[in-house]
């Protein structure tokens, strides 16, 4: 072609030079260029992402579409660009090898970047199923981009050094000491990637506490060398990927896969407000519903057990009786196992702990029938609400440090009968 064209204008009286020849032979690969990027860009681009954009617009938004095409737009410009210089600067050496490296390192450059648009397109799919939250393919994609960085990098220096890739990658070996302390963090992240996810430890989505780090969240994305954490504050946490495998912390993922988030809280009652129900007090404590069924069946068992005493129950240590902690016990029990928004299919008690300095702690155990924060938090202070104000009913206190009002009253009160003995 490029003969016949020379040819052509020598028949045509034009004396061609060899300073001509190339500058013809440059001027046309230069338009050639431009025509091809005009028509690619312009035309084939638009009407290729009109046309399948309306297939993929499903899985892939417009942006990824657009720049995967450019990418390999730009290559396969490069490849032109090549094969136009072999065939117009066939004779001359140093034009051509300037060229031919200029387009092997451009379409090296766009494949590459080509093979990042497409990674990120799967990622992006990937989203969307399920093996995308279980599996940190982020992180994964990243490494291999890291890799492919490396391995084309090395065969672009080599291209600009005139030398084998053979040469270059032999000596890597020598060099591992050093890539092992520069990557350290990317190696270590996509070894802690892989762990977490064949382990099934963490996932997108689950919510992260880790309190060594500040992190109480939701996990938005596991990369290569970080994990990130969007607290419940609206903040912004980063872990270090490897820092998971290393570290502990706690994933309340499966609270939520339960169905049910755990309230266990317990309130200290005044010891010296712990005795037995007398008869009337039993009585008036019989007219509520939730206890109805409990009393009567502790008092037929109870007096049971008492008719076999005969007369040792002049003294009350000698017989059982109910007290006003265990039937307090036994309302709360029949108070949850009621509520409408306690879980009864899951562990429900109310037990006592060891009695300490600040009376007997008194502990509600249970899970809630939501797991969202906002509602559990308004069901467990409902339900502590009702406990604070029944629990005179069964004539007990509350334990509780004295405030600056109690000592206010108390010392009133010595005024009071301070004035009332003076008086006398």
């Amino acid at each position: 072609m490029r003969e016949a064209f020379f040819a052509w204008l020598t028949g045509q009286g034009i004396a061609i030079t060899n300073p001509m020849a190339l500058g013809i032979a440059i001027a046309f690969i230069v338009l050639t260029s431009m025509v091809l990027h005009l028509v690619l860009h312009r035309y084939v681009l638009v009407a290729l992402t009109n046309q399948l954009g309306r297939w993929l617009q499903v899985w892939l938004p417009p942006l990824l579409q657009q720049k995967m095409f450019n990418r390999f737009a730009f290559a396969l410009q490069g490849g032109v660009l090549l094969a136009q210089a072999e065939i117009w600067l066939a004779g001359y050496v140093e034009s051509l090898h300037l060229i031919e490296t200029v387009a092997q390192l451009w379409i090296l450059l766009f494949l590459l970047l080509g093979a990042f648009s497409i990674l990120d397109c799967i990622l992006f799919i990937s989203r969307r199923a399920p093996i995308g939250k279980t599996l940190p393919l982020r992180g994964i994609f990243q490494g291999v981009k890291l890799m492919g960085s490396i391995l084309v990098g090395i065969v672009m220096l080599a291209l600009l050094m005139g030398k084998s890739p053979i040469i270059l990658f032999s000596g890597l070996g020598a060099m591992t000491a050093v890539l092992m302390l520069v990557f350290k963090d990317p190696i270590l992240g996509l070894v802690a990637g892989i762990q977490l996810s064949a382990n099934s430890m963490l996932n997108v989505g689950d919510w992260l506490q880790m309190d060594k780090y500040g992190a109480d969240g939701e996990v938005i994305d596991i990369g290569l060398t970080t994990v990130k954490v969007s607290n419940w504050d609206k903040t912004i946490t980063t872990i270090p990927t490897y820092a998971l495998i290393s570290d502990s912390f706690k994933n309340w993922q499966g609270m939520t896969e339960a169905g049910g988030r755990r309230i266990k809280r317990c309130v200290n009652i005044d010891l010296t407000s712990v005795r037995f129900l007398e008869h009337d007090e039993l009585l008036k404590l019989s007219h509520a519903k939730l206890l109805a069924p409990y009393l009567s069946e502790k008092e037929q068992e109870l007096s049971r057990y008492n008719q076999q005493l005969a007369g040792e129950l002049v003294t009350p240590i000698n017989g059982r009786h109910l007290t006003n902690l265990g039937t307090f016990r036994a309302y709360l029990q029949a108070y949850l196992q009621a509520h409408p928004s306690i879980r009864r299919d899951m562990t429900l008690m109310v037990r006592q702990l060891a009695p300490t300095s600040d009376g007997v702690p008194l502990e509600i155990y249970c899970f809630t029938s939501t797991t969202a924060w906002a509602e559990y938090e308004g069901i467990q202070a409902d339900i502590f609400d009702h406990l604070f104000a029944v629990i005179g009913e069964f004539y007990l206190r509350l334990h509780q440090t004295p405030t600056g009002y109690d000592l206010r009253s108390l010392q009133g009160s010595d005024l009071v009968k301070n004035r009332l003995g003076q008086s006398a």
